[in-house]
C-alpha cells in the first residue's frame, strides 16, 4: 500500500508541474499580445498640426462660386487630406444655408463618403427632385466636411478637424420672356424725375456760358 501512496504523490507532483507550465504559457501569450498591441499603436507628436481637408476644387482661397440648379448640372468639390496620422473611417459632407437654417446632404449617398475620399460630386437638381419637401433656394451656402465628431469636435494633433470654410451659391435659370412682354423695373416715372434735375441744371449752365461768351465778343467790337 505504501508504494501505491508514493505513486499517487508522484501523479500529484506531475499534475502540479503541468499546471505551472500551462500558466507560464498563458502568461507568455499575454505578454506577446501586449507587445503586439504596443507595436501597432500610433504615436502622434504633440507638435503635429491638426489634420483635415484643404479644398482644391474650387480653391479655398477663391471667391464664392455660383452653380446652376438645372438638369445634368453637377457640382464637384475636391480636396486634399492633410496632416492626418489617423484617417477617419467616413466623412459627412453637407451644405448649410443660413437664409433658411436648413442643412442639405451633399453627394449621391446622403452625404456619407469614405474617410479616404478626396472629392464628392453633387447634383442639386436631382436632390431637389427627390426632396420636394425641403427644396434648395437661391442663396449662399457653406460646405461642411466633418468626421464622426461633427462640427463641435475638439481639434487635436494629427486627427481630422471639421472644415466649414468653403462657401458657394446656387441660382435657378429664369424662363424666357419675349421682348414685347418684358418690362423694366427700374424705368419708372420716379426714376426719370430723379434724373431730370441734373439735366436741367446742365442746360442752364450751358445757356449762361454761351450768353457770357457772346457778350464778350460784342464788347470787343
Amino acid at each position: 500500500e505504501r508504494p501505491r501512496q508514493q505513486q499517487g504523490g508522484g501523479n500529484q507532483q506531475s499534475t502540479s508541474s503541468s499546471n505551472s507550465q500551462s500558466n507560464a504559457n498563458s502568461q507568455s501569450g499575454l505578454n506577446s499580445q501586449a507587445s503586439t498591441a504596443t507595436t501597432s499603436a500610433i504615436s502622434i507628436p504633440i507638435t503635429a498640426p491638426v489634420g483635415g481637408v484643404q479644398f482644391t476644387q474650387p480653391p479655398q482661397t477663391a471667391a464664392a462660386s455660383f452653380y446652376k440648379i438645372a438638369s445634368s448640372q453637377l457640382i464637384t468639390f475636391g480636396w486634399n487630406l492633410t496632416s492626418l496620422f489617423i484617417t477617419p473611417s467616413q466623412l459627412t459632407v453637407s451644405a448649410f444655408c443660413s437664409a433658411n437654417g436648413n442643412t442639405y446632404p451633399v453627394g449621391p449617398t446622403d452625404g456619407v463618403i469614405p474617410g479616404t475620399a478626396t472629392q464628392v460630386v453633387w447634383g442639386p437638381y436631382s436632390y431637389q427632385t427627390a426632396h420636394p419637401q425641403q427644396p434648395l433656394i437661391i442663396a449662399s451656402y457653406t460646405l461642411q466636411v466633418m468626421d464622426a465628431h461633427g462640427l463641435t469636435g475638439i481639434p487635436a494633433p494629427g486627427r481630422f478637424a471639421a472644415n466649414s470654410e468653403m462657401t458657394f451659391a446656387l441660382y435657378k435659370p429664369q424662363t424666357y420672356t419675349p421682348l414685347a412682354s418684358w418690362t423694366c423695373n427700374g424705368c419708372s416715372g420716379a426714376s426719370l424725375s430723379a434724373v431730370a434735375p441734373p439735366v436741367v441744371i446742365s442746360l442752364i449752365v450751358t445757356f449762361f456760358a454761351m450768353l457770357l461768351g457772346g457778350w464778350g465778343v460784342l464788347r470787343r467790337r
